[in-house]
């Protein structure tokens, strides 16, 4: 046997040894992603997927594609809890935010929005507070009216929301928080066509219930859950092209002001359970093989240059004239105070690159 036919077999030995140890790496790989809770996987990504944005799955399980960031701050909303890098969302979930926000000042006279979480870069489960949010088409507003100065950093990150119940009396609003702009508030943002739910505190809703006075059209859309009593949760519908984005069940027909709204002032919904399980149950965490399949390629696809490439608004083409050192969230809050925005933007399908 010659040289070259022995130096080939080599050759053809070692990169088969290659392919069998990359393929060794990949399946152990594959492996550990599967047993890792897809909150880790998901809330370790900054950045979305450079794509078309497609939602995956259902409000509390699945994933996001082509999300967008709405900005930090814009003339009639500002971003709460910054560090959490919940900003994101499918581009017609932060459209709807913005027309909101400009509505609510233009036809109910309210300061601006405050905004909670939406979702993250790419969707999936968070690590902590939510089990929806996860399809980019969630979005929770605060209660609390936003103030005329811009918030700073540590103000997002410390400011608690108010709550709208009475300390002292349960299921009880408590009228020194409440307002009639409140009312207006969530029934403007009910009014939406695209807009799916809106989740309150059973005792918002009652109230909405007993003082309403103008259309009633949309109070079915709000519907009583726990909590909620410091902000609301707007949901929407599946945006078209979302072949793989399943919707919730239609909400039933009437107002909701009836015996499903009584039942939350019962005893039945708030009750402990009377027998404890003989041996403590460990929590089963969602694994990414528990998401639609596509949610894999979500993860591991590609993701913009910068989080500035990947977010909507007028905060951030002006924030891009300015050095790429000082364009930290920091840098870039009340970059569009003077810059209001003419009209409400519809963000397009992939945002400009600035």
């Amino acid at each position: 046997m010659g040289f070259d036919t022995r130096a080939a077999i080599v050759r053809c030995g070692s990169a088969l040894l290659s392919l069998v140890v990359t393929a060794a790496i990949l399946a152990a790989d594959a492996v550990a992603a599967d047993s890792t809770p897809a909150k880790e996987l998901f809330g370790a990504k900054a950045l979305p997927t450079q794509s078309a944005p497609t939602s995956y799955g259902f409000y509390s399980k699945g994933c996001l594609a082509g999300g967008i960031a709405i900005p930090t701050d814009g003339p009639t909303w500002q971003a709460m809890r910054l560090s959490r890098n919940r900003r994101w969302g499918h581009p017609r979930m932060i459209a709807l935010i913005e027309r909101l926000s400009h509505d609510a000042a233009d036809k109910i006279g309210w300061p601006g929005l405050l905004l909670g979480d939406i979702s993250q870069p790419r969707g999936g489960p968070m690590l902590s507070g939510h089990a929806s949010h996860q399809i980019g088409l969630d979005a929770d507003i605060w209660l609390t009216p936003m103030p005329k100065r811009t918030l700073s950093y540590d103000e997002r990150e410390t400011i608690s929301a108010t709550s709208m119940l009475d300390k002292n009396r349960f299921l009880t609003i408590d009228p020194s928080a409440w307002t009639p702009a409140h009312a207006r508030l969530i029934m403007l943002a009910a009014s939406y066509r695209e807009v799916e739910r809106i989740f309150v505190n059973p005792a918002i809703k009652k109230k909405l219930c007993d003082t309403w006075k103008g259309d009633r059209s949309a109070l079915g859309k709000v519907r009583p859950i726990y909590g909620h009593d410091y902000h609301f949760h707007i949901r929407i519908k599946c945006p078209a092209g979302s072949e793989g984005c399943k919707d919730q069940a239609a909400v039933p027909a009437g107002d909701g002001c009836d015996k499903s709204l009584a039942w939350w002032f019962t005893d039945e919904p708030w009750a402990k359970p009377t027998k404890k399980p003989e041996k403590p149950v460990k929590p089963k965490y969602a694994t990414l093989s528990d998401l639609p399949k596509a949610c894999a390629l979500v993860l591991n696809g590609p993701a913009p240059a910068s989080e500035l490439q990947a977010t909507h608004g007028t905060a951030y083409r002006t924030a891009a004239a300015v050095p790429a050192a000082q364009t930290s969230i920091e840098a870039i809050i009340g970059a569009a105070e003077e810059a209001p925005l003419a009209n409400i933007p519809v963000p397009s399908p992939r945002p400009a690159l600035h």
